[in-house]
C-alpha cells in the first residue's frame, strides 16, 4: 500500500472520529439544554404556585367574610402571653385538627400542610409540609403533587411541629436561587447580624424565631459516632439537648450569643451544600416568641 493511499486511509478515519465525538457533543449539548430548560421552567411554574398559594392566606381583614362548609365548626381559642394580654386566635375544626384561620383554605386545599417559613430580605417565604406515611414524598413534588424538581420544604416525620424539642426541616438548595438555596447567605456575619430572626408560622399557632447557630456540615456514614444533626428530636435529657445546642454552636464559624436553656423548642433547616460529598448547610434557631 502506497504512502498516499495509507494517508488517505488515515485521513477518512480522522475524519470519522471527528464527526462521530462532534454528534456525540451536540447530543449532550441538546441532553444539557433540554434539562436546563426543564429545570428553569419546573422551578417557575413551582414559584407561580407558590405565589397562587399566598393569595390563599386569609388576612385578619377577609376573615368575618370567609365561610367554610357547615361541616367546618369555627372554634375561638383564648391564650395568655407573657404579658398578660389574653389573645384570641381563631381556628377552624378540620375533623378534630384545629387549623389557624387564616391557613384554612391552605389546609383545606391540601391536608399535607403544616406551616409557612418566612426570612425576610430573602427568597424564603413558602409553605411547609409534613407526610408521616412517606417522609420525602415532597422532595421532587409541588404542593399541587405534581412532580416537580423544586419540590416543597418538609419535615422530618420524625419531628412533631407541636411537641418536639426540634423540628426539623428539609429544602433543596435551587441554582435558580430558590427554595432553602438563601440559607447559605448566613455564612456571612452581617446578613446574620441583620437576619438574626425569622417567622415559622404553623397551623396550630405563629412564632418567631432567632438564630443560634449557622454551618456547613454533611451525612455520614451509618456506623460514624460523631455529631449528626439529623438526629436530634426530643431530648433525654437537659444534658442531651444542652449537648445539641453546644454543639451546632461551636461549628458555627463566627460568635452568636444565645441564652438557650431545656424547655426551649428549636427549629433546624437543612439544605444541600457541595463542599464535600453529602454535604449539609444548617441553620438552628430557637422559638422566642408564640
Amino acid at each position: 500500500m502506497s504512502t498516499k493511499t495509507k494517508k488517505k486511509k488515515n485521513s477518512k478515519k480522522l475524519r470519522l472520529i471527528y464527526n462521530i465525538l462532534l454528534c456525540v457533543f451536540i447530543c449532550i449539548f441538546v441532553g444539557c439544554s433540554i434539562y436546563l430548560i426543564k429545570y428553569f421552567m419546573e422551578s417557575k411554574k413551582s414559584e407561580d404556585t407558590v405565589d397562587g398559594l399566598k393569595d390563599m392566606v386569609i388576612d385578619e381583614d377577609e376573615e368575618s367574610d370567609v365561610v367554610f362548609d357547615s361541616q367546618y365548626e369555627e372554634v375561638v381559642v383564648a391564650t395568655e402571653t407573657d404579658a398578660g394580654v389574653v389573645e384570641e386566635i381563631k381556628y377552624i375544626d378540620f375533623d378534630g385538627t384545629l387549623v389557624q384561620k387564616k391557613y384554612a383554605r391552605l389546609y383545606k386545599y391540601n391536608n399535607d400542610f403544616v406551616g409557612w417559613i418566612k426570612i425576610e430580605d430573602t427568597d424564603i417565604d413558602y409553605p411547609v409540609m409534613q407526610t408521616m406515611h412517606d417522609e420525602e414524598y415532597y422532595i421532587y413534588r409541588d404542593y399541587d403533587k405534581n412532580s416537580s424538581s423544586a419540590g416543597t420544604l418538609f419535615v422530618d416525620t420524625s419531628s412533631d411541629i407541636i411537641m418536639s424539642d426540634n423540628v426539623l426541616i428539609y429544602g433543596h438548595n435551587m441554582h435558580t436561587g430558590k427554595m432553602f438555596h438563601d440559607l447559605l447567605e448566613y455564612e456571612d456575619e452581617e446578613f446574620y447580624k441583620k437576619h438574626k430572626t425569622f417567622t415559622f408560622n404553623t397551623i396550630h399557632g405563629d412564632g418567631t424565631y432567632e438564630v443560634i447557630a449557622a454551618f456547613r456540615t454533611r451525612i455520614y456514614e451509618v456506623d460514624y459516632t460523631g455529631f449528626k444533626y439529623y438526629q436530634f428530636f426530643d431530648a433525654a435529657s437537659e444534658e442531651e439537648f444542652m449537648d445539641y445546642v453546644k454543639n451546632c454552636v461551636s461549628m458555627t464559624p463566627y460568635t452568636i450569643e444565645n441564652d438557650v436553656k431545656y424547655g426551649d423548642k428549636l427549629l433546624t433547616l437543612s439544605t444541600c451544600a457541595y463542599h464535600t460529598t453529602n454535604g449539609r448547610y444548617v441553620v438552628v434557631a430557637k422559638k422566642i416568641e408564640d
